[in-house]
């Protein structure tokens, strides 16, 4: 039996050992194989991992399943997310696995998929379940090669971005993520002065936890930025793929901010009026700034399947969500990938000359939260949340595009269910401080009449 909880709204993830098995994952392999046959693709497929230590079995189970089935397999080994989406472009696959649990603990574990250059999600996910059942084993055995890809994926990121216009000095926080298999070679390549904080790949995560969106885990970050006297810390996930950055204050910049440095430059070089897409935890100084640089706004849902398929669509040369997700159409592949987006600050930062804090100068700065996380069972959230867009759309205005973003005027409130966690995932913003505890009192009231305790 393969447990249905695992296949989820944009990858598959779960528990190892629990709910995500070496059965599960050789089941994915077969299914993944019925999906390219219904489509009527042939040809290898990628497969990449994280440092997890769960990875190298889940990985072997995985290849069996695809290959029981006659597909061919390219193994890139260990390395980012990122990477394996670069493979996309580079290997003469028709399609791609990373296995990993991104930013969760590390007794998760889990699966990107993607067709051609585009992620499974949605149905495509659950259509994926239904095939396994089905699935046969092929006449002849798929193959499987390795191939090193790495020094070329540094090599690509090198070329585009250049080498900085002028001195950075700079602190890198790797996290002990796969980050560390290529944040050093960029940077070193980049001609910037960088400081690396646990730049060691290791799938425990004995420092801190590689998740850039919680405050207690770039507590490392700031105070190396304060004793090196540099002017910009980056912190990443631990598959790479989310960026998280403080200033030379030390001052946290959230995603919404980060992604209008992007958003005005883009604009700046190549032209207005086109649309520059975000998720619905962002501040509202984001698009009101967007407006202001010639750029069209738009709120979308959070998740990296669903943001590049919006991008997609509207041919956007950019996009980012509030956890570090930033996504390039613009000089790049429309993939999130955090060691890109570092090397694309950083030219931001030479080319400017100025420091973030600058550059960010006029830009209102609401009160707000980060992410709030509340537990609340995977058979519930999504339950809760339009209960909640139900009862606050009685007396506010309420934006239900993902969850239920209840404006207040002068402030605003998130409930959004998490599609890879059993959390719900608050944030609020206000024009001061008395006005966001008073709406974060409504909100997180009300959810404990769901039985929800914030």
């Amino acid at each position: 039996m393969i447990s249905a909880g695992i296949f989820r709204q944009y990858d598959i993830r779960g528990v190892v050992g629990d709910d995500l098995t070496t059965e599960a994952a050789e089941g994915i392999g077969r299914g993944y194989a019925a999906i390219l046959a219904e489509r009527g693709l042939a040809g290898a497929v990628a497969i990449g991992r994280d440092n997890r230590h769960s990875g190298g079995a889940l990985r072997d189970a995985l290849v069996q399943g695809l290959t029981d089935c006659g597909v061919d397999v390219v193994d890139i080994g260990v390395a980012p997310t990122p990477v394996l989406y670069w493979s996309l472009h580079h290997c003469g696959v028709i399609g791609g696995i990373q296995i990993t649990g991104s930013h969760n603990p590390p007794e998760f574990n889990g699966f990107k998929l993607s067709v051609g250059s585009t992620s499974l999600h949605g149905d495509s996910i659950q259509r994926l379940y239904q095939l396994i059942a089905g699935s046969k084993n092929a006449l002849q055995k798929g193959a499987v090669r390795t191939a090193a890809v790495i020094d070329d994926y540094v090599a690509d990121i090198i070329k585009r971005i250049g080498r900085i216009k002028r001195p950075l000095k700079v602190v890198v926080d790797c996290g002990n993520g796969v980050g560390a298999l290529t944040a050093p070679q960029v940077c070193a390549a980049l001609g910037v002065n960088a400081e690396l904080l646990f730049a060691e790949s290791d799938g425990t995560f004995p420092n801190h936890h590689p998740d850039p969106t919680v405050v207690e885990n770039l507590q490392d970050l700031i105070a190396a930025v304060k004793r090196t006297g540099s002017e910009l810390g980056i912190g990443f996930d631990g598959d790479a793929d989310r960026i998280g950055i403080v200033d030379g204050k030390g001052t946290i910049i959230w995603g919404d901010y980060l992604l209008l440095l992007y958003a005005r430059d883009v604009l700046a070089r190549t032209g207005k009026g086109q649309s520059i897409i975000f998720d619905v935890k962002c501040s509202q100084a984001l698009p009101d700034a967007i407006r202001k640089a010639g750029g069209e706004p738009l709120m979308w849902k959070t998740g990296h399947s669903l943001i590049k398929a919006k991008m997609k669509e509207l041919h956007a040369p950019i996009a980012g969500e509030m956890s570090g997700h930033m996504f390039f159409t613009e000089g790049f592949y429309g993939h999130d990938d955090a060691i890109y987006a570092a090397a694309r600050l950083m030219r931001i930062l030479g080319d400017s000359g100025k420091r973030v804090d600058e550059l960010l100068a006029d830009v209102p700065r609401f009160v707000s939260t980060p992410e709030l996380r509340v537990n609340c069972a995977d058979d519930k959230k999504f339950a809760v949340v339009v209960a909640a867009q139900e009862h606050f759309a009685k007396h506010r205005e309420v934006i239900a595009v993902d969850g239920a973003r209840i404006l207040f005027g002068d402030g605003w409130g998130l409930i959004r269910a998490s599609n890879t966690q059993p959390i719900l995932v608050l944030r609020f913003e206000a024009l001061s401080d008395a006005r966001l505890k008073e709406i974060r009192a409504e909100v997180e009231g009300w959810l404990k009449t769901q039985g929800v305790g914030a």
